[in-house]
């Protein structure tokens, strides 16, 4: 009787297995077919098969330099990849009515957060509605203090002080080839980590050791951001499914992500946390939910490390072909603060006009975020008359902005801080024009507190090193991430100055 009881379960086991597994299947077939139908997978527009071939990459070794070129050569400025259901513009009129004039109808929507969901969870940068109003205003509150920005300008200067110094002199006159991109991205990452968790993972030690957290956070973004490059959801959903090849391994990276969080949480509430002034230590006192409170802190980790790596990576690549403008800097910094060693202090920071602008025209030609997407909620027509039908995905693009000469000026390639003086004087331009910190509702509330980061660095770095990048005159190679990535790193030399 058991042994028939037993044949039973097995058989009615593998009927079970066979059904599901014809679902799933019969499921899939089905949904590639919905997906099919409505992106146009057969379109035959120069632009879409040019996309499907990669044929592009023949004339182009970044995606976002023929983006560029497409969008020169649209009258509108504004171009539409049907087969992604994409809408790409580099129109200023455009970008102000997607973040400000009908913010309402471009959030982040449902197709992003799903991309980016199993990384940043409910995070401020993966959601819209009251949520994202919710967190906006605590982070608002919290970013905007005083004593936050003061803590964080500690973090910076002693990160500085006792492990980027020491770094660049110790290979300083060797002819030891150093990559400044690792080094940037080590040096976020601590300090990131000290401002968000009140932990010092310390990745820019001598030795410059691995970090497993780093490396797992490293591998979550990029297999996060390569599910966009699918023309298809559909692919790395089934792989999510069947736990195969970079789902496998995004799942393993985020657990070692949650793993690091949980025990964070945890351990800052047996301890306490109410005389802390790291973020989790501020947020723990209005937020009850770990989940949440985890979700919340990896999105200002990302937001935190990644961006300001790629921007200071890029600036030291240009300042490497631009002499003029490092001397110029040079001579700021002598003027405003003499023959001091000390740290500049906010003040001194904020006289140092030729310094900003040099950042931001860094900034404009290599932004680290070089695109940002929305989803239409309802039909919809751009200023430039380009109609946008309900649930399309609507990217403005500031990396081809900063190259558009509509924009910026038949010099808009070159390298040219003095664009944003008047009279010695830094002036703003339009936001909608320049949107590398968004604009709008969305605006980035890290923005100066990653400036007055980057000044710290450029200043200390300039003032006791020459560094020179072999190779400079080489284009860059971006490698594909959610924040733009040089692929191979930025290798230098470096020399300390004479005193």
């Amino acid at each position: 009787m058991d042994s028939q009881l037993s044949l039973w379960f097995c058989s009615m086991s593998t009927a079970f297995c066979f059904v599901f597994s014809s679902f799933t299947l019969l499921f899939s077939l089905f949904s590639l077919l919905i997906f099919v139908l409505r992106l146009k997978l057969w379109c035959t527009c120069k632009i879409c098969q040019a996309y499907l071939t990669s044929s592009w990459t023949k004339d182009f070794d970044n995606l976002c330099d023929w983006y560029t070129h497409l969008l020169k050569n649209s009258a509108t400025g504004t171009i539409h990849i049907h087969v992604l259901g994409n809408i790409i513009t580099a129109n200023p009129a455009n970008v102000e009515h997607m973040l400000k004039t009908s913010f309402e109808n471009y959030p982040k929507g449902k197709p992003f957060s799903t991309l980016l969901g199993d990384l940043l969870g409910r995070g401020i940068f993966n959601v819209d509605g009251d949520s994202w109003k919710f967190q906006r205003k605590m982070a608002s509150l919290e970013l905007g203090g005083v004593s936050v920005r003061t803590h964080a300008f500690d973090i910076v200067g002693s990160e500085i002080q006792s492990r980027l110094l020491p770094l660049l002199s110790s290979v300083a006159g060797k002819e030891q080839v150093l990559d400044l991109q690792d080094v940037f991205r080590r040096f976020s990452f601590d300090n990131i980590c000290k401002f968000s968790f009140g932990l010092d993972p310390g990745c820019l030690e001598l030795s410059l050791p691995v970090s497993d957290l780093a490396e797992a956070f490293d591998l979550a973004s990029k297999f996060s951001a390569q599910r966009a490059l699918a023309s298809s959801s559909l692919t790395w959903k089934v792989k999510r499914l069947l736990n195969l090849g970079t789902e496998k391994q995004l799942k393993e990276a985020i657990k070692v992500v949650d793993e690091f969080a949980e025990e964070m949480i945890k351990q800052r509430r047996e301890e306490g946390f109410s005389d802390r002034y790291d973020l989790l230590s501020r947020f723990m006192g209005t937020i009850n939910d770990d989940k949440y409170l985890r979700d919340i802190v990896v999105s200002f980790l990302l937001a935190g490390r990644d961006t300001v790596a790629s921007g200071l990576t890029s600036f030291f690549w240009l300042l490497s072909q631009h002499p003029e403008v490092e001397s110029a800097i040079r001579e700021e910094v002598e003027r405003v603060m003499g023959s001091s060693e000390q740290f500049a202090s906010f003040n001194q920071m904020r006289e140092m006009h030729y310094l900003h602008a040099a950042l931001y025209e860094s900034l404009r030609l290599f932004p680290p975020v070089q695109f940002d997407s929305k989803f239409a909620q309802e039909d919809d027509i751009l200023p430039d008359d380009t109609f946008v039908r309900k649930g399309t995905r609507v990217t403005y693009h500031p990396y081809a902005m900063g190259r558009m000469e509509r924009i910026w000026g038949p010099d808009c390639l070159h390298y040219k801080p003095e664009r944003w003086l008047q009279n010695g004087r830094y002036v703003p331009e339009n936001l909608y024009k320049f949107p590398v910190f968004q604009a709008g509702k969305r605006v980035c509330l890290g923005k100066e507190i990653a400036l007055v980061e980057m000044k710290c660095v450029v200043l200390t770095v300039v003032r006791r090193f020459n560094i020179r990048v072999p190779h400079s005159n080489q284009a860059p190679r971006f490698a594909a991430g959610l924040t733009a990535t040089l692929r191979g790193g930025l290798p230098i030399l470096v020399q300390e100055r004479e005193a």
